[in-house]
């Protein structure tokens, strides 16, 4: 997610409105930026995109040596941890979850897709249509690296549904999807320390969390942890 401290003049423009399978999701033009609502919350826009490529550059520099890991990236979003993974020739798989059709259609064609188009045409990506969490507990998949921005953290989470995602049972399941001395990257919009006791519980080493500072308020951060192996 990015948080947005847009001060553009006028009212948003809708672009599109659309009710998905967890209901209303819109897409929204505010002077130069595309914003994207999620029932009335809104969740990140194209304004910056500082901390999602640290997400992903944290995750690769945390990791060991290995040849053309395999990274997930959970959330497509506006596009900046895709088009940014997919700039980094060192990445071997690239595959995005997004559970929201809509999302998708955007980047693929629609107002999104200047963001993505280049990144869409890689060979190594990989779009998921699926919810995160339960794609979590029923992929055989396993990957190096799992980078994930579907909320607005550990803390702050846009459904319901999301925390599980973060608590004992979550990590678990992200734990088994990560190949030995993979690494766990979490975006969130504060620093949360009982998240990372979360983590340190779960199993997980070395855990840290890399902040990124805003033009107001807290700053995001990365959270990182490594699966023992």
């Amino acid at each position: 997610m990015t948080t947005s401290y847009d001060v553009s003049p006028g009212s948003p423009e809708v672009i599109d409105r659309r009710e998905g399978p967890y209901g209303e999701v819109v897409l929204r033009r505010h002077g130069g930026l595309l914003q994207i609502i999620a029932n009335g919350c809104f969740l990140m826009d194209t304004s910056d995109g500082r901390s999602e490529r640290l997400l992903v550059d944290a995750a690769l520099g945390a990791l060991d040596g290995r040849t053309a890991p395999d990274v997930l990236i959970g959330g497509l979003g506006v596009g900046f941890s895709l088009a940014h993974a997919a700039a980094e020739p060192r990445w071997g798989r690239i595959a995005v979850v997004e559970r929201e059709p809509a999302i998708i259609d955007w980047h693929r064609s629609g107002p999104l897709a200047e963001l993505s188009a280049r990144a869409l045409a890689d060979p190594r990506t990989e779009i998921v249509e699926a919810d995160l969490v339960a794609y979590v507990h029923e992929t055989s998949d396993t990957y190096d690296v799992l980078c994930l921005d579907i909320d607005n953290g550990p803390e702050w989470t846009v459904t319901e549904g999301n925390e599980s995602l973060y608590s004992g049972t979550g990590l678990a399941a992200c734990k088994r999807l990560l190949r030995p001395g993979g690494v766990l990257a979490v975006w969130s919009a504060r620093p949360s320390a009982d998240f990372a006791g979360t983590l340190r519980n779960a199993g997980f080493q070395q855990v840290r969390t890399e902040e990124i500072p805003v033009a107001r308020g807290v700053p995001d951060a990365v959270h990182l942890a490594v699966r023992p192996g």
